[in-house]
């Protein structure tokens, strides 16, 4: 059964991914599995000169502190007894949040990652404000960002940001197996500030490349004329009532994919009412390479 893994750092934005997470994974009929990050002191940490037992069980004893805090939060936000729940958690030792997550990610076969888009929380615990954007680059998986007053509804439209790419096609293939058991509409929507001939050729392309490479009947792409992208995007979303916006990072920045750059997803951040659904152009491209590879051996 496929996985869906939400990281926590127990902020009020990691209770909304949480709860976000957990809805999610009931519909589409996955486990869910919640993780914690933590680094246990050292000995030099506690220095004292107070007697103390001799060689505590460090690790283990924070092992079974986080463990217990992670079911202790998972059971208060979802009212409901883990063991009721289709649910695994794991606290996990590693003084790099990103790396531990990442881990975990590949262990489980992990399909989508759940992060809140910002947090807070003690020195060494997960900072999931600043771990979202090494996340977003270095998992293999899509990463799904929740703000923090966002509450789950039926997911029943999906807006993906495309620049008419190659590489959005196969971006749009893994959104398909997400939409998919949603029976969700998946809109294309392109921002483009002028109207040129080579622009409608490109567009024609693209939509050509759609038909023949994915195969969904609730897909459609959607063109606005504007010089204010971000704006039109806002705009959009709420015309359309979005309940998801995906975009893939790209490689390549450019002054023409300015709405692609990294500054897209603080911006995403700010506007804070529609969760934010990211792939990584690289990733995707590893992944194609292997497939290709092992399909010519």
């Amino acid at each position: 059964m496929k996985t869906i893994l939400c990281a926590t750092d127990y902020s009020k934005n990691s209770e909304a991914a949480l709860k976000y997470a957990h809805s999610l994974s009931l519909e589409i009929g996955t486990t869910l599995k919640v993780v914690h990050v933590f680094d246990y002191p050292t000995l030099l940490d506690n220095l004292s000169l107070k007697a103390e037992d001799a060689f505590p069980d460090i690790e283990g004893d924070a092992y079974k502190k986080h463990h217990s805090k992670l079911k202790k939060f998972c059971t208060r936000i979802l009212k409901a007894d883990l063991d009721d729940l289709n649910i695994d958690i794991e606290a996990i030792e590693n003084k790099s949040v990103v790396h531990g997550i990442i881990s975990s990610v590949k262990e489980a076969h992990v399909f989508l990652l759940v992060t809140g888009m910002k947090g807070g929380s003690a020195l060494r615990e997960l900072l999931m404000g600043n771990t979202t954007r090494h996340l977003i680059d270095t998992s293999p998986c899509p990463v799904l960002a929740i703000p923090e007053d966002a509450s789950y509804n039926q997911i029943k439209t999906i807006v993906y940001a495309t620049d008419f790419e190659d590489e959005d096609i196969e971006a749009i293939k893994k959104l398909v197996k997400i939409a998919k058991p949603l029976n969700a509409e998946i809109k294309a929507l392109h921002i483009h500030t002028q109207n040129e001939d080579a622009f409608k050729i490109k567009e024609k392309g693209f939509k050509k490349m759609l038909e023949e490479q994915v195969e969904y009947n609730k897909l459609s792409v959607e063109v606005l004329l504007s010089v204010a992208t971000f704006d039109s995007l806002k705009i959009y979303l709420g015309d359309i009532d979005a309940d998801l916006v995906a975009m893939l990072e790209r490689k390549e920045k450019g002054i023409k994919k300015k709405w692609f750059h990294r500054d897209f997803v603080k911006r995403m951040e700010i506007y804070g009412r529609v969760p934010l659904l990211s792939f990584n152009e690289l990733i995707l491209e590893k992944f194609n390479n292997m497939y290709y590879e092992q399909k010519n051996i």
